[in-house]
Parts: C-alpha cells; sequence; structure tokens
C-alpha cells in the first residue's frame, strides 16, 4: 500500500501540476505570434504576464526556503520566469510609446518589492518564520496572478469578443489549479493550496463566458451572412430589372425605327401606285382611240 501514500500522491499531483503548468506557460504563444504578425500589442494587456513573472519569482523564493517539498515547485516556476520574461521583451519591443512606459515602470515596482521582500525577510525574521511571512506573501501574489485575468473578463463583457481570452488558457489554469490545489493539501501547504481555489473558480467563470460570447459570435456570424445572402439577391434582382427595363428600351428604339422607316417607305409606294394608275389609265385612253 506504499504506492498510495500521501507523499507519492503528492508527487504525483506535483508532477502533473508540471506538465500542465508547463503548457499554462506555453499558452500565450498564439498570442505573441498573432503580436509578432501584426506588429502592434493592439488590445492585449501586459499586466498578467508581470504579475505571473513576480509570483513566479515569489514561489521560487519560498520553495528554496522550505527544507523539503520545494523541488517541483522550483523547477516549473525557473521555467515560468524564463517563459515570463520572453514574453515582457516581445511586448515591450511592440508596445505604443505610453503602454510601453507603463509596462516599465510595472516591471520597476515589482523588482523593487521582490528585493524588498527578500531583504526584509532574511534580516528581521529566522527559520519558520521567515517562511511563514514569504509564504502568506506568495498567497497573496497567487490569487492576483488568477485576479489579473478580470481586466480580460471586462474586456470581453465590453466588447462581447472571446478574441482576447482563448479557451485553451482558461482550460489549463482550471486544470493547473485542480493539480496544485490537491498538492498543497497533501503536502499540508495551505500557502499553495488556498490561492488555486480561486484559480480553479476564476478558470470556471472564463470558460462559462467564452462558451456564452462564443455562441453569440457564432450567431452574429451567421446573422451577417444571412444579410450578405439577402444583399446579394437584392444585387441581383436589381440588375435583372436593370436588364429587363434596357431591353424594353432597346425594343421601343427599334420599333421607332420601324415606325420611321415605314413612314417613308409607304409614300413611295403610294407615290410609284399612282404613278403606275396613271401610266394605265393612258394606256386605256390609247387603247380606246386605237
Amino acid at each position: 500500500m506504499g504506492g498510495f501514500s500521501s507523499h507519492n500522491l503528492a508527487f504525483a499531483f506535483g508532477l502533473l501540476g508540471n506538465v500542465i503548468s508547463f503548457f499554462v506557460f506555453l499558452s500565450p504563444l498564439p498570442t505573441f505570434y498573432k503580436i509578432y504578425k501584426k506588429k502592434s500589442t493592439e488590445g492585449f494587456q501586459s499586466v498578467p504576464y508581470v504579475v505571473a513573472l513576480f509570483s513566479a519569482m515569489l514561489l521560487m523564493y519560498y520553495a528554496f526556503l522550505k527544507d523539503s517539498d520545494g523541488i517541483l515547485i522550483i523547477t516549473i516556476n525557473s521555467f515560468g520566469c524564463l517563459v515570463e520574461t520572453v514574453y515582457i521583451v516581445v511586448y515591450l519591443f511592440y508596445a505604443p510609446k505610453m503602454t510601453k512606459v507603463y509596462t516599465i515602470k510595472l516591471l520597476s515596482l515589482m523588482t523593487v518589492g521582490f528585493s524588498l521582500i527578500v531583504i526584509l525577510t532574511q534580516f528581521l525574521a529566522k527559520g519558520p518564520t521567515c517562511l511563514q511571512i514569504v509564504g502568506w506573501i506568495c498567497l497573496v501574489f497567487s490569487v492576483s496572478v488568477f485576479v489579473a485575468p478580470l481586466c480580460i473578463l471586462k474586456q470581453v463583457i465590453r466588447t462581447q469578443s472571446i478574441e482576447y481570452m482563448p479557451f485553451s488558457l482558461s482550460l489549463s489554469l482550471t486544470l493547473n489549479a485542480v493539480m496544485w490545489f490537491f498538492y498543497g493539501l497533501l503536502i499540508k501547504d495551505f500557502n499553495v493550496a488556498i490561492p488555486n481555489v480561486l484559480g480553479f473558480i476564476f478558470g470556471i467563470i472564463q470558460m462559462v463566458l467564452y462558451g456564452i460570447y462564443k455562441r453569440k459570435g457564432t450567431k452574429k456570424l451567421a446573422l451577417v451572412l444571412e444579410g450578405q445572402k439577402i444583399m446579394a439577391t437584392i444585387d441581383a434582382h436589381q440588375m435583372l430589372e436593370k436588364q429587363v427595363i434596357a431591353d424594353q428600351v432597346i425594343d421601343v428604339a427599334m420599333l421607332s425605327e420601324m415606325v420611321a422607316v415605314c413612314q417613308e417607305t409607304v409614300p413611295l409606294a403610294l407615290c410609284a401606285a399612282n404613278e403606275l394608275d396613271d401610266h394605265t389609265a393612258a394606256e386605256l385612253v390609247l387603247a380606246k382611240a386605237n
């Protein structure tokens, strides 16, 4: 029964959490490919990536302070720090000036904050107290990672468009929250478990909104296509009417020409007939005289 011990189960959930978190960190790749193709950040925000980087740095620091059960947290968050840094660099390269300045200020604030946390906890707290303080700070910022997409939810509701909320990201965040919740629960680390309850809730909300606005988007597309079909039918009908009118005008013009020709031909025929009658009459008179 040793295979079903809490330690082994915790390792299994932590390993699954690493795998899913790996794809969570990679899930914004389509977004940044779109930014690269359009050479513009458009409506995308930098806040989620900056907050995610800060959270990953804090979790790495927290995992280094733990006596055990920290290796799985260190591995995935070291990868997260690398990936989030790349995202932010790409974002800064294509962001407009005002957005770029805002992001740099946010990064500067994050750097100063992280440095202060490390310095103060190392010099003012020792042992378990230091770990507890850093754990609470990690809890707060882990919640911030899950709350950060709320600005995207607001944009989705306002625009009624799911363009800036990929379904893959929402699904990955939900599964990721489930894995890390059970990992934290099994190792009795509530600083890891509690934030992922909110992560699961926010992930479900995102997927529900995705389903709602995806359906609305499909209906709008169907209405647009139907409208285009109706307009094409109307245009074809109008073209047919114009063609019929044009044909009628041509027929009237041809009829007018025929009438004009007849008007010219009939007098000539009458004149010829009169001349013929006069000639015949003259012949009859000569015949009688003879």
